[in-house]
């Protein structure tokens, strides 16, 4: 039986990067993955899928722009398969360096399915069958999460797909009826809508992206309406149906029912947690409510030296959340002094076109908290550097309690928005107030000029705006 210090399970964005921390803190450390190094973030979710959307918008720009910028041709083809070929180098490039990095920080990989025997024995079977026995004085589990489908929406990986699907298949849909207008949804809207396809997003609740801002959901329906994309919000699904062009796929209001026709169907209405087949009953490890693992702020399950992170936890299924929850749960074992995570103020980004960008709390949320509030907000339309990308729409909104003149939240809506998140959530986390933020000399022309007018509009004595 080989022994570890510290036996991560899951080598996605959470797992590998816990697994480093912990070796670069001299803990002997063994990482188990099931399907891919880098796991579903690298391979099928968030680096492909911004590969494909860089290609998008140069689709976009040519079939819809040219002429703004000067341009002229004759017989545009694009070619959705190359582009999806780009996307695959681009993560298979990451996927080697993630293999790299187990290497250089001497982490033992072992690819198999990984299942606790007892709270400190691993075992590990490989696509040949092949059985490791491992044993741990520590464990991490960060085995993700899959997506949510209910049985009777007939997934089929053809007609009726999911993103794993959708982001591997070379193929666009010429039509495609998406179920769920969060950021996966709204994410495929603008790839495929931008290459040609005839869009129609279908959301149950009143807005899409729903946890987001208001003002950012509406005016992202707005654009996207304008684009040429359908937005059905406030709609249910009550049935799925395979038709010899495609689907058929029912909806409902309180006012009534409609079929829609397409190709096909992009189920992306949530995520289930992945911990069946881990044996957290043999470990004794115990799961909330909602049927992810419930962790305290130091990441540690009901088992003290078993600990999870990531979409697994259902705590915020981001790939940043993960790696920051891996950092802290690595340092937590070694013994290292640890704070606990504000996920409330962990950065969100959704790369649609216009991307959309917040943290914190929203303006509804702030006033539900009882704050007395100033909303500063500036929009894209006057700054320089959106002009000049041809990007002006969209704004930034920040709030701030009035009292203290602490950052509260920021929703923005506009070109490259996640770009300009880090500055407010560092503005946030020291405790500086929007007076200094405004009094900060930001370059001129950016994007991030959009957040110092934010910032003076709030106090009182907008420049631009």
């Amino acid at each position: 039986m080989e022994q570890y210090d510290l036996i991560v399970i899951g080598a996605g964005p959470g797992g590998y990067v816990s697994a480093i921390r912990a070796s670069q803190h001299g803990l002997k450390t063994a990482i188990v993955e099931k399907q891919w190094l880098g796991g579903v973030c690298l391979n099928v979710g968030c680096i492909p899928s911004k590969a494909l959307l860089k290609n998008a918008a140069l689709a976009d720009t040519l079939s819809n722009h040219a002429k703004e910028f000067g341009i002229e041709y004759q017989g545009l083809h694009l070619d959705y398969a190359a582009a999806v070929k780009r996307s695959r180098k681009v993560s298979d490039r990451l996927v080697k360096g993630v293999n790299f990095l187990m290497k250089k920080n001497k982490i033992d990989v072992f690819m198999g399915s990984g299942s606790f025997q007892s709270s400190h024995t691993l075992k590990v079977v490989d696509d040949e069958g092949e059985e490791h026995l491992l044993e741990g004085k520590h464990f991490i589990i960060a085995t993700g999460a899959h997506s949510l489908v209910l049985p009777w929406m007939g997934v089929d990986g053809e007609k009726v797909v999911t993103y794993t699907e959708a982001i591997l298949s070379e193929k666009r849909p010429a039509s495609a009826i998406i179920i769920g207008g969060g950021a996966i949804g709204c994410e495929f809207a603008t790839v495929w809508h931008s290459y040609g396809s005839e869009v129609t997003i279908v959301e149950m609740l009143p807005t899409i992206l729903p946890t987001e801002d208001e003002e950012v959901s509406a005016e992202l329906s707005k654009q996207f309406k304008r684009s040429g994309i359908t937005v059905k919000a406030g709609h249910k699904v009550e049935k799925i149906e395979k038709t010899d062009s495609g689907v058929a796929v029912t909806i409902s209001t309180d006012e009534g029912q409609e079929v829609l026709e397409a190709e096909q169907a992009l189920v992306a209405i949530g995520f289930r947690p992945n911990t069946e087949g881990v044996g957290l009953e043999q470990a004794g490890v115990e799961l909330n409510e909602r049927g992810f693992i419930a962790v305290n702020d130091h990441m540690q399950t009901s088992v003290d030296h078993i600990y999870a992170i990531g979409d697994v936890t259902g705590k915020l299924m981001l790939a940043h959340a993960a790696s920051a929850m891996g950092i802290l749960a690595a340092d937590a074992i070694a013994g290292k002094p640890v704070r606990p995570i504000n996920f409330r103020n962990i950065p969100r980004a959704t790369y649609c076109h216009p991307q959309v960008a917040s943290f914190g709390m929203n303006e509804k949320e702030a006033q539900e908290a009882g704050y007395d509030l100033k909303v500063g907000r500036f929009n894209f339309m006057a700054n320089g550097k959106a002009l000049g990308l041809g990007e002006g729409v969209g704004f930034v909104k920040v709030i701030v309690d009035e009292q203290l003149g602490e950052i509260l939240g920021a929703a923005m809506i506009g070109p490259d928005v996640s770009e300009l998140l880090p500055e407010l959530v560092l503005a946030n986390a020291t405790e500086l107030t929007i007076e200094e933020l405004a009094n900060s000399v930001h370059a001129h022309p950016t994007l991030s000029e959009a957040v110092m007018e934010a910032a003076h509009d709030a106090l009182g004595h907008g420049i631009h705006g």
